[in-house]
């Protein structure tokens, strides 16, 4: 009898197996209706459907993108339970499978991102002002290695996680209950601290990469920094502010290893679409040419069928990020922070100006209370009215968060420190997995 059941628990397994294999060679659109089916027939609740699998970003050897770690789905407003392909809110961040953050702590104070390749340091240690970050590269030696650079925005950006907390607005001084956008299980991290005349969310990071963009805000000659407090990009001044005679600081996180890491290799497939061989992302080379709220941005991306592919959706932050050239800005290049090969509609902003849109993401950017902010990048100007003045106030390839719904005009003088511009009805770019077999 215990042979018969061990004999039966083998062919349940090589049947599963055979199941779980099928599903995977199945098109993204194939296996939505297959699983869709699947559950109905079962009945299953929310909680317990099942989801399509999506092969993750995989490179030609020269890089993953980490997924974003959100494992949580959203309304509008607040957390929901899982969805399945027909329901309202499918194709956020959390329907699609992606790439788990996969560290290796080295044990001399450094730590290995096994998906990327890059080494880092474990503990940025005390904050230090950009030109300082800058010079200490020269003489930093840790673990034996000499060969350390301050990272560039886009390696920066591939340690944040989204299952982090934005605590904007907290009024506390505790910080033990805050969800950083790092893992700490890996990296050290702390917030700012407000006996020291800060705020809970000057927890901000230096990168290598500076706004080619003539944007003056706080003195102008800004750099792109991560701030792991509040999951955001933003461009910071390199030095001092008006009126204060010490520069801004950062922590710091020094990089070694993959140079390539960042760098896009793009084709034009010759059908409206743009493949990314360095990425393994297939992109439409012409964005939504117009504004939509979050929801309907995730049903325009589920609902695209072009260029013979049926599998589109609305890409995560990290994805999209990843499309950034900060090389390129309006007040630099006459042309928004993406490659030529792609095309961009044009747009007039806050101020009057030419200028090119936010582009939605399928993020969620929780705070301590709900959901009912989405991450975008600016392609464009990162618009705030400051001073009583509409201006550039972090960089075209900025990362902020926007309301998912609601009326702009509501907030004339934008929203938060800078006033970010809120425009909610932002602008869709659809991408889909090279390697998924539509």
């Amino acid at each position: 009898m215990k042979n018969l059941n061990c004999k039966s628990l083998k062919n349940s397994l090589s049947f599963l197996s055979i199941v779980f294999f099928s599903i995977l060679l199945l098109s993204s659109c194939e296996q939505h209706k297959f699983l869709r089916e699947r559950n109905l027939r079962k009945n299953l609740p929310p909680s317990k459907r099942e989801l399509p699998v999506v092969i993750p970003n995989q490179s030609n050897g020269v890089y993953s993108i980490v997924g974003t770690n959100q494992k949580l789905y959203y309304n509008n407003n607040t957390e929901i339970l899982a969805l399945s392909a027909d329901d309202l809110f499918f194709g956020q961040d959390a329907s699609y499978e992606s790439i788990n953050p996969d560290y290796t702590d080295n044990e001399n104070g450094t730590i290995t991102d096994n998906n990327t390749g890059l080494m880092w340091q474990k503990d940025p240690g005390e904050k230090l002002t950009y030109d300082e970050a800058v010079a200490g590269i020269s003489t930093f030696n840790l673990a034996g290695y000499t060969d350390w650079r301050l990272p560039a925005i886009k390696e920066l950006y591939s340690l944040i996680i989204f299952s982090g907390q934005d605590p904007s607005g907290y009024n506390g001084s505790s910080t033990s209950n805050l969800i950083p956008f790092i893992d700490t299980d890996f990296f050290e991290f702390e917030y700012g601290n407000p006996n020291s005349g800060e705020r809970i969310i000057d927890a901000q990071f230096a990168t290598s990469t500076l706004d080619i963009g003539d944007s003056q805000f706080g003195g102008g000659d800004l750099m792109f920094g991560v701030n792991f407090a509040d999951g955001r990009i933003k461009g910071y001044p390199t030095g001092p502010m008006p009126g204060q005679s010490q520069g801004k600081t950062f922590f710091v996180l020094y990089v070694r290893g993959n140079e390539a890491y960042g760098n896009n290799n793009f084709t034009d497939n010759d059908n409206e679409t743009i493949s990314d061989e360095a990425t393994g992302l297939m992109w439409t080379q012409d964005d939504s040419n117009k504004g939509m709220t979050w929801k309907d941005g995730l049903e325009y991306a589920e609902g695209l069928e072009f260029a013979g592919y049926s599998d589109w959706r609305l890409p995560d932050i990290k994805e999209l990020q990843r499309i950034v050239y900060y090389t390129r800005a309006p007040d630099a290049t006459s042309s928004a922070a993406i490659d030529t090969v792609f095309n961009c509609t044009d747009i007039i902003n806050e101020a009057g100006q030419i200028d090119y849109p936010y582009f939605w993401s399928s993020t969620t950017h929780a705070n301590m209370n709900n959901g009912a902010n989405a991450a975008y990048i600016s392609f464009g100007r990162a618009m705030g009215k400051f001073n009583n003045q509409w201006m550039d106030v972090h960089g075209a390839g900025a990362q902020r968060s926007d309301p998912k719904i609601g009326n702009p005009d509501e907030y004339p003088n934008g929203h938060g420190p800078q006033g970010d511009a809120i425009r909610i009805y932002n602008y869709v770019r659809c991408v889909r997995n090279i390697n998924s077999q539509n």
